[in-house]
């Protein structure tokens, strides 16, 4: 069932911003939790890194949807980097969990983000939502962030998704479509790894979808199919009619944006949307020429 109202941290992201335009498309009531003075009745100021968030502001809300943290695409990850990775996720998921603990009477749903980067690298292996976790820095940020998640208490259903890189301009294929315009992409490693994805548009559906069909648990957003870095890389040159061919060593890679961030491009990853196809997910763009075709048309 559709909520009528719905509160999201992280509303001026990537996914926030396109999740609040889609709720606002439907007639859904969207309040956004910001850190800056509010400038409409819909925002609410907060501070999770110093104080706590009053659950009154839950009163009346259907749901609320977690979305906070620092960009992995950030490169490199340095040491002081790694600290705000940690703490832009925590410490918000760490205060909405309390509030909804603490709130008096019925409680709101509580949908949180996470990454599929909590399976860590898995080379040749499917994984699903009951895989155990990695031992990467992101996969144990991943696992802490959940704990987070899960602590809000007995009484809030709580979801988190695990999200696969985005196929858009603003995330996984950034630093790429400069660089295949200018005609040097090519192979990262040896370009074999797969990866799982998920186009914008499907990500925010899905979002959608764990909420309106009352999904507990964790829940991975990805696409129907992995596919190897090469297939991704090759089909964004395809439709930018360039080539692809100059590859790019692993110690290169390492060496120029650092080895966590380089081991997560260099890692493989898949992680199967056992969740969403059981229940009947039905995707808007179920392979990646869809994803790279809707990614290099949009405006966002």
């Amino acid at each position: 069932m559709q909520p009528k109202k719905v509160l999201i941290s992280g509303s001026s992201g990537l996914i926030g911003s396109a999740l609040t335009r889609s709720f606002q498309s439907d007639g859904v009531d969207v309040s956004r939790l910001v850190r800056r003075q509010p400038q409409s009745e819909s925002e609410v100021n907060w501070d999770p890194d110093r104080k706590p968030l009053d659950p009154q502001v839950l009163e009346g809300v259907d749901v609320v949807i977690n979305l906070n943290g620092a960009s992995i695409g950030h490169l490199p990850w340095t040491s002081k980097y790694r600290a705000l990775l940690r703490s832009s996720r925590i410490n918000p998921t760490r205060t909405l969990a309390t509030a909804l603990r603490e709130k008096v009477g019925s409680v709101p749903k509580f949908v949180s983000a996470s990454a599929v980067g909590f399976y860590g690298a898995r080379p040749g292996e499917q994984l699903d939502e009951t895989s155990a976790p990695g031992t990467t820095f992101l996969a144990q940020l991943c696992v802490a962030w959940e704990k987070e998640a899960l602590s809000a208490g007995e009484r809030a259903k709580v979801a988190v998704f695990r999200t696969a890189p985005l196929l858009h301009p603003q995330a996984t294929l950034k630093p790429l479509i400069p660089l295949t315009r200018l005609g040097v992409s090519g192979p990262l490693g040896g370009g074999r790894q797969l990866w799982s994805w998920i186009s914008l548009d499907d990500e925010v559906r899905a979002i959608r979808y764990i909420i309106n069909h009352d999904i507990e648990g964790p829940v991975n957003l990805s696409g129907p199919a992995p596919a190897s870095a090469n297939q991704i890389g090759q089909e964004l040159a395809r439709q930018l009619r360039r080539p692809y061919f100059l590859p790019v060593p692993a110690w290169a890679l390492r060496l120029v944006i650092g080895r966590d961030a380089a081991d997560s491009l260099l890692a493989e990853v898949v992680a199967l949307p056992t969740v969403l196809r059981e229940t009947g997910f039905g995707y808007s763009h179920p392979t990646v020429e869809d994803a790279i075709h809707d990614a290099l048309a949009t405006k966002d």
